[in-house]
């Protein structure tokens, strides 16, 4: 993977009147990789995107995309996909035909009926957008944005509405266009996605970036958590936990192997019985969790 930036972001500052959205936001988007921009409510991730796409002007500070401006579409534009949360086709138009006018606007050569095709709409093609359900509606939004095999994608939501089977093709293409050298940036409230697919993660809150890094490293700030539950009588744990209603206990470690073995080991000699026994890791809404408290 190529550690050339295709997104640059220096200092970014964005506000509207008195409302300061952004502060002096600095990241960087390697060629090749997921980055998902995550972010809490109000947090100015929706500003940020829009600016890195070139709809909004910033107050100060620099993006380039490709080592443009992003205002320069004409440089930045036919590398450049988008897929919405809402992308406002023309409910008179047919699906083929939406697609078609993105590859002319965008100036990517492509053939409708192979990405119809990726994206399970081969059905649909003669079908007006107004007809279609919220879940074809997505499935015309990643088409129109990754009509062409564009260099940078921006997923916006690109699950919301999606079936499990239809977020799998999603998932799937996605893979495809990344293994022909695509970069994509996500958006989603669907952590699980980030957590699994991401090679960055930026977390902002409150107009700045909270935490970055690879999903590892955001996580391992918190502890791993063991939980089980005991039986009424037991003898004293051997590490410090948390009971909570119906006998559940909590554990917090930064030594999962080491404390999960003294667990493990003294309920073999205690002959105790750790129901529901679960172990692991800090999830991502944890990190979200930690950062809103």
């Amino acid at each position: 993977m190529s550690t050339s930036p295709v997104i640059e972001v220096e200092r970014l500052n964005l506000k509207y009147g008195d409302f300061h959205a952004v502060r002096d936001l600095s990241f960087q988007v390697r060629a090749g990789e997921l980055y998902a921009l995550l972010g809490t409510n109000g947090a100015g991730k929706t500003s940020t995107l829009e600016t890195v796409e070139g709809h909004r002007t910033p107050t100060s500070g620099a993006v380039r995309v490709f080592g443009h401006s992003p205002r320069d579409r004409a440089a930045v534009r036919p590398r450049m996909g988008i897929m919405l949360q809402e992308s406002g086709f023309s409910p008179d138009l047919t699906v083929r035909e939406s697609v078609a006018l993105i590859g002319r606007l965008t100036r990517r050569d492509d053939d409708v009926a192979r990405v119809l095709g990726v994206v399970g709409l081969t059905g649909k093609a003669k079908t007006v957008v107004g007809q279609l359900s919220g879940g074809e509606k997505r499935r015309l939004d990643f088409a129109t944005a990754v009509y062409g095999a564009p260099e940078l994608i921006f997923l916006d939501e690109p699950t919301t509405g999606l079936d499990i089977q239809s977020r799998d093709d999603l998932w799937q293409a996605v893979d495809r266009l990344r293994e022909d050298g695509s970069t994509v940036v996500l958006t989603t409230h669907y952590l699980e996605e980030a957590q699994q697919r991401a090679d960055r993660i930026g977390l902002m809150h409150q107009g700045v970036f909270h935490r970055e890094g690879t999903v590892a490293e955001l996580t391992r700030t918190l502890p791993a958590v063991i939980t089980f539950t005991l039986p009424g009588a037991a003898p004293a744990l051997p590490l410090p936990g948390v009971a909570g209603a119906g006998g559940v206990v909590r554990i917090e470690t930064f030594q999962l192997q080491k404390d999960l073995h003294l667990l493990l080991a003294w309920a073999q000699d205690h002959a105790v019985e750790l129901s529901d026994l679960s172990a692991g890791a800090t999830r991502l809404d944890d990190v979200f969790r930690a950062i809103e408290s």
